[in-house]
């Protein structure tokens, strides 16, 4: 599987770096020591964080401005690590899903990368990382049709399969998932995704089973 950036969004924003991790691993129910570092870094970002810095956060930051280029709203289509951010600091419960669903959320909290994941055995053919348009039909998880006109969409063969807000049901982590793509958008350059992938990594040996796994660096 291949995984390219359009032109469009190399104009929107030539810093972009994104780390991609492809893994083999389990996806139990969250562990009671999975949840228990999750609710380290919680609390952590609660009390060091407040709402009105939350976009200062470089990572956070250089994303909203790739939106705003693009002709999107990032304050009614806010990326995943944002909307993640806020519910702390807003003191909104992080809901328990699934451990590879749970590693992804501690990890976007920790780093401020929204970050895509995938079950590798649901994407059809290559990946390339476009502009949403209005013939892009988009089933996001847990919200419904959500217009991604405007915003930056990974499409596999079949159609649009991520955004930095919300990725597609189509493609989502199941109980089943064997195979993991995980895509961290370092919209900000490369500064923190070293660290962000192995703390993922790291993660996902200890709670997932990780076996075999390469990790791309797409520029």
């Amino acid at each position: 599987m291949k995984i390219t950036i359009s032109t469009a969004i190399r104009e929107a924003c030539p810093e972009l770096v994104l780390a991609i991790i492809r893994c083999e691993v389990r996806n139990p129910v969250t562990s009671p020591e999975l949840w228990s570092e999750m609710e380290a870094e919680i609390q952590l970002f609660s009390a060091t964080h407040t709402l009105e810095d939350i976009n200062r956060r470089s990572e956070i930051k250089a994303t909203r401005q790739v939106y705003k280029k693009l002709g999107k709203d990032p304050n009614r289509y806010r990326p995943s690590a944002e909307a993640l951010c806020r519910r702390i600091v807003r003191n909104i419960p992080v809901y328990k899903v699934s451990t590879l669903v749970d590693i992804i959320n501690l990890v976007s909290i920790r780093s401020g990368f929204s970050i895509g994941g995938f079950d590798s055995n649901k994407i059809k053919g290559d990946i390339e990382l476009g502009v949403g348009s209005d013939k892009d039909e988009f089933e996001a998880i847990g919200r419904g049709a959500l217009n991604v006109v405007g915003l930056p969409l990974y499409r596999d063969e079949t159609g649009g399969i991520g955004t930095p807000t919300s990725d597609h049901e189509r493609t989502k982590i199941s109980p089943n998932t064997t195979k993991l793509l995980m895509i961290i958008n370092g919209y900000s350059g490369n500064e923190g995704l070293k660290e962000a992938v192995n703390h993922a990594i790291q993660l996902l040996r200890k709670y997932a089973g990780l076996k075999e796994y390469e990790v791309e660096v797409v520029d």
